[in-house]
């Protein structure tokens, strides 16, 4: 199982400097979200700062960008990187989607099938010079009298997913799947690898506090629990956990006027123990090894959601210092 990391900054000279430290670790491949910072600018400056480890964007939404452009920001993050880039997308929900970017929420399953075919299309014959004509239902490309005079750097498309419809679709056409930031043994062994073919890399996200005062470590990840508990969309997840009645605490705790970066305080011990790694640095190395011979590679991240950067960088040099003992 490769052990994988998600660096954290507070300025992008920060996130570098962390993506280097844990490559240095012995991280394989460093991951970078698409909340607070653009994913793909931001794996372009880890890119540019590391040398060995794999650059991944967990995840670029994939319909806030033209197929079109996806695949060029791809190309040059490959080149930048002389070929350790990965293309991780994913849907996101239909309010960010609608509410956030202004972008059209319609069959998003179908809708990723296609932009992946554009951009595969799009990647392997940009510099033919022939028209590049990919016909859909919902993303089409039409391009001519164009050729991308550079050379080209493959890449591979890894997909999100959580429910078993955009997972499966992961395992159908994609080189990797990339587990939601909440995801338990359980539920990768139950939901997630029956959908997948042979040879997915299967990306399991971990979001990940060690402390030596377990109550301290459970206290620092309750606000990411909390923010992804308040998505009803997640019903099922939740359910599966036994933790349905939790998730309507901390939604009724959202609507109540409860920020959604706040509800730490909402969530119970329980939720955070089924849901994230905490503990001391031997209890959380024993959690990672619970997902041996199921996952092929864990990402392990530090819980930002509520916390000061003083405490996130805490929880990140503390993983990072994991990385070392499991490497």
């Amino acid at each position: 199982m490769r052990i994988t990391y998600g660096p954290w900054g507070e300025t992008l000279d920060e996130l570098v400097a962390a993506g280097r430290a844990a490559e240095d670790a012995g991280a394989e491949a460093l991951w970078l979200p698409e909340l607070h910072r653009s994913a793909t600018i931001s794996a372009a400056a880890v890119a540019a700062g590391t040398s060995r480890a794999q650059v991944g964007t967990a995840i670029a939404l994939a319909f806030t960008r033209s197929p079109m452009t996806t695949a060029l920001e791809a190309l040059d993050l490959a080149e930048l990187s002389g070929g350790r880039f990965v293309l991780g997308l994913g849907t996101g929900v239909k309010r960010l989607n609608q509410d956030w970017h202004g972008v059209h929420w319609e069959r998003p399953v179908a809708r990723l099938r296609e932009t992946v075919r554009i951009i595969r299309h799009f990647a392997a014959n940009a510099g033919s010079g022939e028209p590049m004509v990919v016909e859909g239902e919902l993303e089409s490309l039409r391009v001519r009298g164009y050729q991308r005079p550079f050379p080209a750097v493959p890449f591979p498309i890894y997909l999100a997913g959580m429910g078993p419809v955009m997972t499966e679709l992961a395992g159908e056409i994609a080189d990797g799947w990339i587990s939601h930031e909440l995801c338990s043994p359980a539920w990768l062994r139950e939901r997630a690898l029956p959908l997948l073919r042979p040879g997915v890399d299967a990306v399991v996200s971990a979001a990940c506090s060690i402390d030596d005062d377990p109550a301290a470590a459970r206290g620092r990840a309750a606000g990411l629990a909390g923010f992804y508990a308040s998505v009803r969309t997640y019903a099922d997840f939740f359910a599966f956990h036994d933790l349905s009645a939790e998730q309507d605490t901390v939604i009724e705790a959202f609507r109540a006027g409860t920020g959604a970066d706040h509800l730490a305080a909402a969530v119970p011990d329980r939720m955070v123990d089924a849901l994230t790694l905490t503990g001391t640095a031997a209890q959380v190395a024993e959690r990672v090894a619970g997902y041996a011979g199921h996952a092929t590679t864990i990402k392990l991240t530090p819980p930002t959601h509520g916390l000061a950067p003083g405490e996130i960088r805490i929880a990140q040099r503390r993983i990072i210092d994991l990385i070392k003992e499991l490497t």
